[in-house]
């Protein structure tokens, strides 16, 4: 539910990847395979040749040194700005507001004008139920801990975790439930709607919910008593 570009992640990490493998495997020949080490004894010579020779060009009159240096440290720098850039673009999409309304919000869903009868014909318009003024907000953090501390509370988790997301532009919930070993799934996702389904009648909010089901080594390990 977050904003993390996944496919520039993989296309990085990949890239990276054949880079590290190619110099591994290139200097793993070199120090095993004879053909290859010749190879390298003989043009080690003129690729030194040839750094020498664009150092030359590339020193101007009366410097010590190229100007290809600051090249590469502004290079470096931009490499930099990019890696800033990316690490900033992972996980973003967390909201500190579950549920919010109030003068000038939209209404919060299953709130509308106060019951009572109807107003009589000609006795014009009823006064909206929002038009008073103040705001009602309820926070993240109080959605996720009371659903979690409802899923704790199940013996057939082995854990759990609830976090709020913006999904376009609306605050959205994602439950991942840790099930132990020869829960049903289907049985899992029923009773973790049920408790999201008691959590809206509760805020009066109906939101988006992922609900993510998954096994591992947390659920193989994991002690079945749990400490309160």
């Amino acid at each position: 539910m977050n904003t993390t570009p996944r496919g520039l992640n993989r296309a990085v990490l990949a890239v990276v990847g054949l880079l590290l493998f190619a110099a591994g495997a290139a200097g793993l020949a070199v120090q095993t395979v004879p053909a290859v080490a010749s190879w390298w004894a003989a043009a080690a010579p003129r690729v030194g040749e040839l750094i020498d020779g664009v150092r030359a060009r590339t020193t101007p009159d009366g410097q010590d040194d190229t100007w290809l240096w600051l090249a590469l440290a502004g290079v470096l720098l931009l490499l930099i700005v990019l890696l800033v850039l990316w690490i900033a673009a992972q996980g973003r999409g967390r909201t500190g507001i579950f549920a919010s309304t109030g003068a000038g919000r939209r209404s919060v869903p299953g709130r509308g004008r106060p019951a009572g009868p109807d107003p009589a014909p000609g006795a014009g318009p009823a006064p909206a139920a929002d038009a008073a003024a103040g705001t009602v907000t309820i926070t993240a953090a109080a959605a996720e801990q009371a659903l979690k501390a409802a899923l704790l509370e199940r013996s057939d988790l082995a854990s759990a975790s609830v976090g709020v997301w913006t999904v376009r532009g609306v605050p959205g919930l994602q439950v991942r439930v840790f099930p132990r070993k020869g829960v049903p799934p289907y049985a899992v996702a029923e009773e973790v709607s049920q408790l999201v389904e008691a959590l809206d009648r509760v805020t009066g909010y109906r939101t988006p919910v992922l609900i993510s089901i998954r096994s591992g080594a947390r659920v193989r390990f994991a002690r079945s008593e749990r400490v309160a």
